[in-house]
């Protein structure tokens, strides 16, 4: 059935060693693509709710150490929802304190409505004034 002692060939050598490597290297793809860090799965629930997400009103609550807590209300049920802004903090030009008690707009999912936020990378429900691109002038009060 099996011979004892085979040798491999040069050639056969060659090709287990190459099957082996590409199954290493898609082994490892698969893993890496699986295991996102957790900001960037954060940035995907931020982008996939601005693209699909329902507009809404909502009231901020409290600031605190980047995080934006508010309140908000879809078809009669209230919600409680924070959200780390952190990593989005450059595109806001005021101190979040200020934030407190003011009205804002958000995005939520309308499969579910818990799912919300206040500010991505391309939108924000924010009503401040935003950091305008660099090399942009910003615009006087009363000008626009």
């Amino acid at each position: 059935m099996f011979e004892t002692g085979h040798e491999f060939t040069l050639t056969e050598a060659i090709t287990l060693g190459a099957v082996s490597l590409s199954l290493v290297a898609a082994g490892a793809y698969v893993v890496l693509r699986i295991r996102r860090q957790p900001k960037d799965k954060e940035k995907r629930r931020r982008l996939l709710v601005n693209l699909h997400g329902r507009l809404g009103d909502a009231t901020i609550t409290d600031a605190n150490d980047g995080i934006l807590y508010y309140e908000y209300s879809v078809r009669g049920v209230t919600y409680t929802a924070s959200q780390d802004i952190a990593q989005l903090r450059e595109q806001i030009a005021t101190d979040l304190e200020q934030l407190i008690g003011r009205p804002a707009s958000l995005k939520y999912s309308p499969q579910n409505p818990a799912n919300s936020i206040l500010l991505c990378e391309e939108w924000s429900g924010l009503r401040v004034r935003s950091v305008p691109p660099p090399g942009e002038a910003v615009p006087e009060p009363g000008s626009v």
